[in-house]
């Protein structure tokens, strides 16, 4: 029997290659769906699995509405088999995938996931367990200002998810505890945390982007940027030496919205050769915001992330 054993887990890994995973994670409309959607179309659809942690709900939109906690519950979600499916993805494994519709609030019939090349895992709580986190290759945490978010999320759930005004602000009312217990918490766990928001001390005009901080922890290597980040760039990009939340110093590198259109693109062409991409152009799907809206800051974002699901293939 033991040999049977032995030969089962041989054949079930013959010609797999290991994918690379990434994590987004992030509270109610942080803007996950935005980046991963970048990055995805930036690489090619056919090579990359894309999983939302909002199909492992336990309950649907109705039977939560009776239960004494909010989606931001672990108790809320099935994260032991979003952990033995991440490991059957990491090890090249299909999976029947549990799937939620937002339109309706229902859950709906499961689908079969192959993996690809890259696996983009993106949901409230892809890093809440130890044994997930260890599933994945590179870690991003979404964490712009609460006033910026909310208003991300009336703007989605009222648009595209059914929701009233009164509704969307009410929940958000109700989930503030178990955000602060849950979801903020995963920010320690992070290899990149990314903060979309104004610039201090500035009063842009409306429709000015948003800038981006991105502080770069050591638990991963982070690229060499130094050559993007001189003192002529600094209207747009520059980096900083922060302190992370355990006293730590750690590298903070700051792309700012309120950059001209020529000094934005200069930077954009800037960072894609600095991370290797020397023969190819900045891929247009990067920076996006919808349909009409693009982002410098969003696309470096994108940009330092690609970087490291390229450098993890490798």
């Amino acid at each position: 029997m033991a040999d049977k054993m032995i030969r089962i887990r041989r054949a079930s890994h013959e010609d797999r290659r290991r994918p690379v995973l990434l994590a987004i994670a992030g509270d109610s409309a942080a803007g996950k769906s935005t980046v991963a959607k970048g990055i995805v179309d930036a690489l090619g659809s056919e090579r990359c699995t894309v999983l939302s942690t909002d199909d492992y709900h336990r309950y649907d939109r109705y039977e939560r509405a009776h239960k004494p906690f909010t989606a931001l519950h672990p108790d809320c979600h099935y994260l032991s088999i979003l952990a033995q499916h991440l490991q059957l993805l990491a090890t090249g494994q299909p999976i029947l995938k549990p799937v939620y519709d937002h339109g309706t609030g229902r859950l709906i019939r499961p689908q079969l996931v192959e993996p690809a090349e890259v696996i983009v895992v993106e949901g409230l709580l892809p890093l809440h367990s130890k044994l997930a986190r260890a599933c994945f290759d590179i870690t991003v945490y979404l964490d712009p200002p609460e006033q910026i978010r909310r208003g991300w999320k009336v703007n989605r759930d009222t648009t595209s998810r059914g929701y009233t005004e009164e509704q969307v602000l009410a929940e958000l009312m109700d989930r503030e505890t178990e955000s602060a217990e849950f979801i903020r918490p995963q920010r320690a766990h992070a290899d990149i945390v990314v903060r979309f928001a104004p610039v201090d001390a500035r009063d842009d005009a409306p429709g000015t982007p948003l800038s981006a901080s991105l502080l770069l922890r050591t638990t991963i290597q982070q690229p060499d940027l130094s050559e993007v980040l001189q003192p002529g760039m600094a209207q747009t990009i520059h980096m900083r030496l922060a302190r992370d939340g355990d006293g730590r110093p750690v590298d903070s590198v700051h792309v700012h919205g309120y950059a001209s259109p020529e000094e934005n693109a200069t930077a954009e062409k800037m960072v894609w050769h600095a991370l290797g991409r020397d023969g190819s152009a900045v891929p247009e799907a990067l920076g996006r915001i919808g349909a009409d809206e693009r982002s410098t800051p969003l696309a470096i974002t994108q940009m330092v992330l690609m970087h490291h699901v390229l450098a993890a293939g490798r």
